[in-house]
């Protein structure tokens, strides 16, 4: 979107993936690539069963989590020490520099929304390679 532009109200249909350092893919969404946003970014993310992302963190950003079907397991801490299961229905809250790894162990895919106060799609992710082999694959 060319910044010198208006801003307007912009409906974003997402068609379109793109493939994000964490190791998924992301359907496009609201960014400050899309619509020109300046203080948010939402995407749809479905998981594929079995995958799951690399550790990785959001350096000044926080992230906000709605799942819509299936389920999430999220390792988080410093070292990803601490586990949640994330359900279907539930919300899930990554405070900002908070390392997380998640995954998808169910046979069924898990689609959420996903918001971070980030406008651009993968400008504050952070690939913590040193944690990855701390989640058993």
């Amino acid at each position: 979107m060319d910044a010198k532009s208006k801003p307007t109200c912009r409906i974003v249909k997402p068609h379109h993936t793109y493939g994000g350092k964490q190791g998924f893919n992301y359907f496009e969404g609201i960014a400050a690539e899309t619509v020109g946003s300046t203080g948010i970014c939402m995407h749809l993310l479905t998981i594929p069963p079995g995958a799951r992302a690399k550790a990785h963190l959001h350096e000044a950003h926080e992230t906000a989590i709605y799942v819509l079907s299936g389920e999430a397991h999220t390792w988080y801490g410093d070292r990803l020490e601490e586990h949640v299961v994330v359900h279907a229905g539930e919300l899930f809250y990554i405070p900002a520099g908070v390392p997380h790894l998640p995954a998808n162990l169910s046979s069924t895919p898990c689609t959420a929304i996903i918001a971070r106060t980030d406008p651009n799609e993968q400008e504050s992710v952070v690939l913590l390679p040193e944690l990855d082999a701390l989640v058993p694959a």
